[in-house]
């Protein structure tokens, strides 16, 4: 089954990237479905099974207006009342269901000697994930498919995600590169099923039924810092990475924390996705721009669902 999930993601992607490519001459259903290599009326069907709006009510969210005005709307004004609001509002709601605990440097220096780390895989609607945990908490996420399409939206840098930030083969080699002296194998499949099942929670902004994830990362203090800034943006919404910067105390600071959001871990639940240039346009995503707009675009068509009842 999942293999059927992952092929109809790919038509969705391939449909999206060419809505974005073409958006100027609004793109006939027919061209689009030709893309996914599908007929207009099975992309149709699948499309809106899996967005919950049509093909064409979703190409308003991969305009410019569209992220410029979430920028507007959100950024640096969202992510103050976030810090400001204590236990309220949905991007606190994530904050607090998804904790963030640095490792201390003796885990990484020895290699990770003595660190237990488990990996498997789970279904999304973004595609398979390669997930890895340890006693501790969830220490990697990232889709097995990366391709080498995890450059920016203008041809930029790819940032950490590299050629290929997931896959069966390369996501136990990224770890074994990160955790030489780990012991790293297979299991923990109810640990990882529920990360998946978070990351649902985490799209959508409703946890009900979730139980809280931690994370449990590899990182500086200063990525540290940035990751948990991210984790105040609600679904839907987009901040520039001097919103970030700023809502950290270091406006100076948005080359640093771009990289640090470039280096993060755990796809979806750190919400990177959420973070695009004061332009307007996406930025990189080491996952693939393409899944950047998918995330972004169904986060929007989700949100615009829920308050129409």
């Amino acid at each position: 089954m999942h293999q059927q999930h992952q092929i109809d993601y790919r038509r969705v992607e391939r449909g999206i990237a060419y809505i974005a490519a073409h958006f100027r001459e609004g793109p006939a259903l027919e061209d689009v479905a030709a893309a996914a290599h599908v007929s207009p009326f099975h992309f149709q069907r699948m499309f809106t099974a899996w967005a919950g709006v049509s093909p064409k009510t979703f190409a308003r969210y991969l305009s410019l207006d569209h992220a410029r005005h979430a920028l507007r709307n959100g950024g640096a004004s969202l992510l103050g009342a976030a810090l400001d609001s204590g236990l309220s509002g949905p991007g606190r709601l994530h904050d607090l269901f998804v904790s963030v605990e640095g490792m201390t440097p003796g885990d990484y220096a020895r290699g990770g000697a003595g660190l237990a780390i488990r990996y498997g895989y789970a279904d999304s609607l973004f595609g398979r994930l390669f997930i890895a945990s340890t006693p501790r908490g969830i220490c990697h996420m990232a889709f097995e498919d990366a391709r080498e399409d995890a450059g920016d939206d203008e041809g930029e840098d790819r940032g950490a995600g590299g050629k290929v930030a997931g896959g069966k083969v390369a996501g136990v080699e990224r770890l074994r590169r990160m955790f030489p002296a780990a012991d790293i194998r297979p299991g923990d499949a109810a640990l990882h099923d529920h990360a998946a099942a978070a990351l649902a929670g985490a799209m959508s902004g409703d946890w009900s039924g979730v139980e809280p994830v931690r994370l449990h990362l590899r990182g500086s203090p200063f990525q540290i810092k940035v990751w948990e800034a991210l984790l105040r943006i609600p679904p839907a919404a987009l901040a520039s990475y001097g919103d970030v910067a700023g809502s950290i105390g270091r406006p100076d600071a948005s080359r640093a924390v771009a990289g640090a959001i470039g280096a993060n871990p755990v796809a979806v639940l750190i919400p990177c996705h959420r973070v695009i240039r004061a332009s307007g346009h996406l930025g990189g995503y080491a996952w693939g721009v393409a899944r950047k707009r998918a995330l972004i675009g169904r986060e929007a068509a989700s949100r615009d669902l829920m308050a129409a009842g």
